[in-house]
């Protein structure tokens, strides 16, 4: 039996301390807990959210409101949602997203998650192409809760 040389190993070393490196690279680049998919209640109030928001139809940036979605680990929201107060009146909806919020307040408890306690302001919302939108980041803005 012959022994390999070292030149005809040096391709397979090669290829397995690639592979070390990429699996090493995929573990560190993992999503963090706060990215994880939103529990199976936390995804229906969202669906409910989404469907109350519609298309947030405007005439007018003063029919624009904000709403804050979620509640991060260290308090606060995870992100802002633009909806008219057109053909709405924001109660349900309101009502939707503080259930929301508390959802994920409790499946994060309960799987002892922590967040980046990054603050996340309100962005303010504006009518564009009759359409409520979040502004664009820098321009400011108000909550309407």
């Amino acid at each position: 039996m012959q022994t390999p040389t070292y030149s005809a190993l040096l391709p397979l070393l090669r290829a397995a301390c690639a592979s070390f490196l990429l699996l090493a690279a995929s573990a560190c680049g993992s999503a963090p807990a706060q990215d994880a998919p939103p529990a199976p209640g936390n995804a229906s109030l969202l669906a409910q959210i989404q469907a109350e928001v519609g298309a947030a139809v405007c005439d007018s940036t003063q029919q624009c409101q904000t709403l804050a979605i979620g509640a991060k680990a260290c308090g606060g929201p995870e992100r802002y949602l633009a909806w008219s107060s057109k053909d709405n009146d924001g109660k349900k909806l309101k009502a939707l997203a503080q259930a929301q919020a508390e959802a994920s307040r409790k499946q994060q408890q309960a799987d002892s998650m922590m967040s980046t306690c990054a603050i996340v302001t309100d962005p303010g919302a504006t009518c564009e192409a009759g359409r409520c939108v979040l502004q664009k980041s820098g321009l400011g803005g108000s909550s309407a809760m």
